[in-house]
């Protein structure tokens, strides 16, 4: 029966021999605003190093200097002998940098997600979801006990309308992303609080697309609305701003007790390695050090924007720098993606069954290090290949029928 359903799943071979297959594209160079795939150099939009850190002498420096000292890994989980000193240090100054008392470092930033949502509640207490939240949101919810109930993609009246169905004297997490990683808009946290005090619930912010992005020097999505102090954990990954692998969640030290001695996918998972936590560590410095950094992919994000603004592109409500650009429809966002390869940009095209097919859209997203010469060429070409294949006629059409 295995073999069965195995063999009968063919979507991506059919896609393939379409000549669209758009996923598993090998890169042979650094992940840069310039990659090379087959030997060709291709302009990188569809990265989440949203900072460009993954290149800079700093962060190789400090993960050769740690590979020197400890070694390649650390043979364990972190609840036996796979704690380093290295990885206290880096829970002292996430915490520091987010704001609260004590923070814990998972392998990954899904494994942090696993872990926390799935321990935190019991079985009588409830788990409230954005129903736009991330994969990793879900797949904790699922692993818990706890009921879980979604609400509309940042709709603050279906919120409270789940909120005031719960118990009052449960346990009621709200698990939220900060920065939506496909639409690219923010959650709605200073009404996501309000409710919050009013039903007596608690926060978790997922700000994996938040750190390093919004709030004074990348300290994110509760740092740019003044919210810190009411978020009762905040999330984030090293894959993204910070250019490294990992995960950690940030809260108060009864919480992170807790949740070193109950959190599964810590437990029963290997410490990241040295190198991965040193070059965290160098990239906070840089953060903290070079404001700049972030001014310039902001300034990078307003350009852009107006430049598919001017093009007539529908771009969502984005308010950061990952830009959804509208072409509802897979099989024109699959030819959209490969042609831009053949031109010479990299886009991520996002399609049914991750979004309905009247929302399939190209994913854009920029990087500080992003010149605005890459910009425009970049926007001019996405332009010139959807105008060539019908997707401004395709988006009036269906403009027409709604």
């Amino acid at each position: 029966m295995l073999r069965q359903k195995m063999l009968a799943y063919d979507l991506p071979q059919r896609v393939q021999e379409m000549g669209f297959y758009p996923y598993f594209r090998a890169i042979e160079s650094e992940q840069d605003t310039v990659v090379k795939i087959n030997g060709k150099d291709i302009l990188m939009f569809g990265s989440n190093s949203y900072l460009g850190l993954t290149i800079h002498p700093k962060l190789k420096e400090a993960s050769k200097a740690a590979i020197d000292k400890y070694g390649s890994g650390c043979a364990g989980s972190r609840f036996l002998n796979g704690t380093l000193d290295i990885h206290l240090q880096l829970e002292k100054e996430l915490a520091e940098f987010v704001g609260k008392e004590d923070a814990l470092v998972f392998s990954t930033g899904f494994q942090v997600n696993l872990g926390v949502i799935s321990s935190l509640p019991g079985r009588h207490d409830y788990i409230i979801i954005d129903d736009l939240d991330h994969a990793c949101i879900i797949d904790g919810s699922r692993l818990s006990f706890a009921k879980v109930l979604k609400y509309r993609h940042n709709d603050m009246a279906s919120l409270e309308k789940v909120l005031s169905k719960c118990e009052p004297d449960k346990i009621k997490l709200i698990a939220v992303d900060g920065v939506f990683s496909m639409e690219g808009d923010l959650a709605k946290l200073p009404e996501i609080v309000t409710l919050a005090k009013k039903y007596k619930a608690n926060i978790f912010v997922d700000d994996a697309h938040g750190l390093g992005v919004v709030g004074r020097n990348g300290r994110g999505t509760a740092d740019h609305f003044g919210l810190t102090d009411d978020v009762d954990l905040i999330m984030g990954t090293f894959s993204k701003s910070l250019a490294s692998i990992g995960g950690f969640v940030a809260s108060d030290k009864a919480t992170i007790n807790y949740l070193k001695h109950n959190a599964r996918s810590l437990i029963f998972s290997a410490s990241i390695a040295p190198a991965n936590a040193a070059s965290v560590l160098a990239a906070l410095e840089i953060m903290r050090d070079e404001p700049e950094r972030l001014e310039k992919l902001w300034d990078n994000t307003r350009f852009a924007m107006k430049l598919l603004n001017e093009y007539g592109f529908d771009t969502g409500h984005t308010e950061t720098p990952i830009i959804p650009i509208m072409i509802r429809d897979d099989f024109k966002t699959f030819q959209l993606t490969k042609e831009l390869l053949d031109q010479g940009v990299f886009v991520n095209p996002v399609v049914s069954p991750a979004v309905p097919s009247t929302s399939s859209l190209i994913r854009y997203s920029l990087m500080a290090t992003h010149s605005h010469d890459q910009i425009q060429e970049s926007i001019e070409k996405i332009y010139s290949i959807a105008k060539n294949i019908g997707v401004f006629e395709h988006l009036a059409k269906m403009q027409e029928v709604s």
